[in-house]
C-alpha cells in the first residue's frame, strides 16, 4: 500500500526485502546496490534515531563484484579523500590501528584485523584446562595454509564474532565472517570470497569496507600463488548484508541529487582508475609508516 505522505510503500507485511545486485568492479556493484535500497528498501527505525528521526531504508542485500581488481576500482562518493581510503584499507590489512584497541580505557574494543589475525577465544574446547589463555588464533593464515593444502576445501573461513563480550558492547562488530575457496583452471586458480555482515552503512561505509577487504583477497591471493606454484588470481567477490541501510538523515536533496546521477549517467563518470591517485597514495603509505596515526580518527566505522 502507498502512503501518500511519502510516497513510499507501506510495510504492511512486516518483511525486508532481499534484494541480490551484480556489478563488473567495486564501483559499479556499489551504485547498484544504493538504487536497490533507496528504491526497493523498507523504513526502519534504528537504535541511533532521535525521536523525529526519519526512517532508514533497510534490506538484505547480497552484492557480487564479478571482478573485483578491475578499474576503475574506486568510486569518488567515499567518504574522505585518498589519504583516508589508504589508511582504513591499512588498518583492516595490516592493522595499523590495533593498538588503538583498550577498552578498559574506553577505547576500541576491537578492529577487524585483530579479530582476523589475532581471534582471541576463551577457552580451548579441545583442552579447557588452558581457560582463556589459550592464545590468539591467525584466522587468515589458517585460510592460507588450509586452501594450499587443499585447494578446493570448503573450510577456509575466519570469524570475528565473540559471544561471551561483543553483544554488550555499544558498538559490536558488522563484519561476521570470511569465507574463501579455490577454483582450478587452465591458466592456473581463482581465489573467491564471500563476506558476511551483520549490519552495514551503504553510503558510508560499504565501499571502504569492501575496498579493503578485496585487498585482502588479493594478498591472500598472492600467497597462494607463491606456496602452490600457480597463478593465483581475484575471483568474484560476494558481500552478504543482513541489514543494508540507508540512515533516515541521508534520505536529504544532496543525496537525492546523486542517485538520479547514478540513474541517468554512467557510473565511470563517478570513479577512478587507482593509477589516478596513486601519488596520494604514495604520500599516504610514507606518513603512515613514519606514524600510524598521522590521520588518527576517534570513530569507529562500521
Amino acid at each position: 500500500m502507498n502512503d501518500g505522505s511519502t510516497g513510499r510503500t507501506v510495510n504492511r507485511g512486516a518483511t525486508m526485502p532481499v534484494l541480490h545486485v551484480r556489478g563488473r568492479d567495486l564501483p559499479e556493484a556499489w551504485e547498484k546496490a544504493v538504487l536497490a535500497v533507496w528504491d526497493n528498501g523498507v523504513e526502519v527505525k534504528t537504535e541511533y534515531d532521535k525521536p523525529d528521526a526519519r526512517p532508514s531504508l533497510d534490506a538484505t542485500v547480497t552484492v557480487e563484484v564479478t571482478d573485483p581488481m578491475a578499474e576503475p576500482r574506486i568510486h569518488k562518493n567515499f567518504p574522505g579523500g585518498p589519504t583516508e581510503l589508504e589508511a582504513y584499507r591499512q588498518e583492516v590489512v595490516e592493522g595499523i590501528h590495533d593498538h588503538w584497541i583498550n577498552p578498559a580505557e574506553g577505547k576500541w574494543t576491537y578492529t577487524y584485523h585483530e579479530r582476523l589475525f589475532a581471534y582471541r577465544p576463551v577457552v580451548d574446547l579441545l583442552d579447557p584446562s588452558r581457560g582463556p589463555q589459550f592464545p590468539p588464533v591467525n584466522q587468515v593464515q589458517y585460510m592460507i595454509e588450509k586452501l594450499a593444502d587443499v585447494p578446493y576445501s570448503r573450510r577456509a573461513q575466519a570469524v570475528t564474532w565473540m559471544p561471551h563480550c561483543d553483544p554488550g558492547t555499544d558498538d559490536p562488530p558488522c563484519l561476521q565472517r570470511l569465507w574463501a575457496r579455490l577454483l582450478s583452471g587452465a591458466d592456473g586458480f581463482a581465489l573467491i570470497m564471500n563476506a558476511h555482515w551483520r549490519s552495514r552503512d551503504l553510503l558510508l561505509a560499504w565501499f571502504m569496507n569492501a575496498y579493503a577487504l578485496t585487498d585482502l583477497q588479493r594478498i591472500i591471493a598472492g600467497r597462494l600463488a607463491d606456496m602452490l606454484g600457480r597463478p593465483v588470481r581475484c575471483g568474484r567477490y560476494v558481500d552478504v548484508s543482513d541489514s543494508l541501510h540507508i540512515y533516515g538523515n541521508y534520505r536529504n536533496e544532496d543525496w537525492e541529487s546523486e542517485v538520479q546521477k547514478m540513474r541517468t549517467s554512467p557510473y565511470t563518470e563517478r570513479a577512478w582508475e587507482t593509477s589516478v591517485l596513486e601519488p596520494m597514495f604514495e604520500e599516504a603509505r610514507r606518513n603512515l609508516a613514519e606514524d600510524p596515526d598521522h590521520y588518527a580518527r576517534g570513530d569507529r566505522r562500521a
